[in-house]
């Protein structure tokens, strides 16, 4: 099959396009015929070697895809062939044609959703789920959400909205700030002075981490809690846990146990399938071409969700 390797950290060309073996679905898995693959800017991170995870090389990179299941492992349950779901990977081997995971991995994909969207909820879906539920997002809450043109953004801002709240949406740039959909307000973040045009929020989203994050803290009110989920500015916001305290401020770092992830992930396939969240697919690429999509989120050129198309 085919599939893009990783075999030396470096920019964007060290993916590159390549053979693989086909993997074989051993005891309870199920193999996967990846029609889309999910990409993540934590993905960019560790393809150069400079973000939270660092894996042994080489490596076929991906964390999530979806398709159909071609073929059953002894044990599994013979039902699942010709089940369009999505899954993930265990943290590698998503960009590819095909994929062995374990039964209990995988989620069924709604009739009434498309494929490319339920992948783009993977991740994204259940993160923004489990963020608002974690800060308890409740009506009448002034929320924050940076990077709000983004995968995950865009979804927190759709959820805010409906738990009641009214949202900020912040992005860098004219560009981004164009593409933000939903919110009450938008603020371009790269401007010198756009925290000080928020004003006071309940509820902080910091996907951006470094000095944008800590300049969100800094706008919560007492009582306030301030998720902090991504470092897309290349750190994590400063913000100790014993500033959080003097202010009455909570930080929520984790969102729950893996039947929690679970949870969050089968409740946002099912809002969308409902037509209540809408993920934004901004741009797709070939499977081989995988190196281009990592240059256009590295370039912050993309809006949405960035899908690979096996």
């Amino acid at each position: 099959m085919r599939a893009v390797w990783l075999r030396e950290f470096g920019g964007p060309g060290a993916l590159e396009p390549g053979d693989a073996p086909d993997p074989v679905p051993g005891p309870g898995q199920v193999l996967v015929e990846v029609a889309f693959a999910n990409t993540t800017f934590v993905e960019t991170q560790m393809r150069a070697g400079t973000g939270p995870f660092r894996p042994v090389l080489p490596i076929v990179p991906g964390n999530g895809v979806g398709g159909v299941i071609s073929a059953v492992g002894p044990g599994a349950d013979p039902g699942l062939a010709g089940l369009r779901v999505v899954t993930s990977t265990g943290g590698s081997g998503g960009y590819a044609q095909r994929v062995a995971v374990d039964a209990a991995a995988v989620f069924a994909v709604p009739d009434a959703l498309a494929l490319d969207a339920a992948v783009a909820l993977l991740a994204d879906g259940r993160t923004a789920t489990g963020l608002v539920h974690a800060t308890r997002v409740r009506p009448g809450d002034r929320v924050l959400v940076e990077a709000a043109a983004g995968g995950v953004g865009g979804l927190l801002v759709q959820l805010a909205k409906a738990a009641g709240a009214s949202v900020v949406g912040a992005a860098g740039g004219p560009a981004k700030v164009a593409r933000v959909v939903g919110a009450d307000v938008v603020v371009d973040y790269l401007a010198p002075d756009w925290a000080s045009s928020v004003g006071e929020v309940d509820v902080v989203f910091d996907g951006v981490g470094g000095a944008i994050g800590t300049a969100a803290f800094g706008l919560l009110r007492p009582g306030g809690r301030m998720a902090v989920y991504g470092l897309a500015g290349g750190s994590w916001a400063d913000v100790s846990e014993e500033e959080a305290a003097a202010r009455d401020v909570s930080v929520v770092r984790s969102i729950g146990s893996p039947s929690d992830m679970r949870a969050f992930t089968e409740s946002a396939l099912a809002e969308a399938a409902a037509g209540r969240l809408v993920p934004v697919i901004g741009q797709r690429f070939p499977l081989e071409k995988a190196a281009d999509a990592h240059a256009a989120m590295e370039s912050r050129t993309t809006v949405g969700k960035t899908l690979l198309v096996a």
